[in-house]
C-alpha cells in the first residue's frame, strides 16, 4: 500500500490518465480500517491442520509438547483465530502480548503444570512474539531486511531450545519431547478456500467498478460488511493489531487458561 501511494503521487505529478486501486492482500490480516484481508481465512484453516498434527504428536509422547510457529510478524491474528478454532491449544503467544519464561506466572511454570495434569501440551507462537527477549548479537540488533524492518530471529527454534534446557535442568531423569512444527509457507502457498475465493471475486468487482466510475487512489474493501472506497494514504498508514482488550483475546484466555504473564 505504501508503494501504491508513491506510484499514485507520481502519476498525479505527471498528470497521467492512469488509475491506481489497491486490494487488501495479506494473510496476516494486518491491513487497517477494513474488516479483513483476503487469504486470512485460508491461512487460519491451514494453521488448524498444523495444530492438530502437533496435538497428536504431543499426546503420543511422554511429557510431549507440540510447538507450532505460525505467520504473524507484527500481529497475532492467525495464531489467535487458529487457537480459538482448534480448541487443542494450551497457550497462544502473540506479538501484542509480552511474556517471560522463568519464575512465578511464567511460561515454563504454566507448561510444567499442564504436563503434570495432562501429560502433554500444545504451544502456538506467532513469528513476531518474544523478539524482545531472544538474545541477539550486536550485528543482529542492527540487521534490517529489504523493507527496512528489523530482521526477526526464529522464535520457534529458540523456544524449543529453551524448553529442552528447562526440562533437562528441572527433570534430568524424566522423558521429555518437543515436537516443533513450522508450516510457514504451507499456510500461504495453497489454493484459497471457498470463502476467500468469493471474497477475492467481490473485491475485484468492487475495484473495477470504482475505476470505471472514474475514481483513483483508493482501496476497495468492506467496512462493517459494506464495500467502500478508502483513500490509499489512510490504509497505508493504518495498522490492525490484535486488541488485547477485546472479547476475542478474552476467549483465548478462557479456552487456554494461560497466564496473563504479569510479573508478581
Amino acid at each position: 500500500m505504501r508503494g501504491a501511494v508513491k506510484i499514485f503521487d507520481e502519476i498525479k505529478h505527471r498528470k497521467l490518465e492512469v488509475a491506481v486501486v489497491g486490494i487488501p492482500k495479506t494473510v496476516d490480516n494486518d491491513v487497517g480500517i477494513i474488516d479483513r484481508s483476503f487469504g486470512f481465512q485460508t491461512a487460519v484453516e491451514m494453521a488448524q491442520e498444523a495444530i492438530s498434527a502437533a496435538h497428536v504428536e504431543a499426546e503420543s509422547a511422554v511429557n510431549g509438547i507440540g510447538l507450532v510457529k505460525l505467520m504473524g510478524r507484527s500481529t497475532g491474528h492467525i495464531a489467535l483465530h487458529a487457537t480459538l478454532s482448534s480448541r487443542d491449544v494450551d497457550c497462544c503467544l502473540i506479538p501484542e502480548i509480552d511474556f517471560f519464561l522463568e519464575g512465578k506466572g511464567g511460561l515454563l511454570e504454566f507448561l510444567g503444570q499442564r504436563l503434570k495434569e495432562n501429560g502433554h501440551a500444545v504451544l502456538v507462537v506467532a513469528e513476531g512474539a518474544g523478539q524482545d527477549i531472544i538474545p541477539r548479537t550486536d550485528s543482529q540488533k542492527d540487521e534490517r531486511d529489504e523493507s527496512g524492518n528489523p530482521v526477526f530471529l526464529d522464535v520457534g527454534v529458540w523456544l524449543k531450545s529453551e524448553l529442552n534446557k528447562w526440562w533437562k535442568r528441572e527433570h534430568p531423569n524424566e522423558l521429555f519431547t518437543v515436537k516443533y512444527i513450522d508450516p510457514t509457507y504451507m499456510i500461504r502457498a495453497v489454493h484459497a478456500n471457498a470463502t476467500d475465493n468469493l471474497y477475492c471475486t467481490l473485491l475485484a468487482h468492487s475495484a473495477i467498478h470504482g475505476v470505471m466510475a472514474g475514481y483513483t487512489g483508493f482501496v476497495a474493501g468492506p467496512i462493517n460488511g459494506n464495500y467502500a472506497y478508502i483513500p490509499l494514504e489512510d490504509v497505508a498508514r493504518a495498522n490492525n493489531p490484535v486488541d488485547t482488550q477485546d472479547h476475542k483475546w478474552s476467549w483465548v484466555r478462557s479456552v487456554t487458561n494461560q497466564p496473563d504473564f504479569v510479573r508478581r
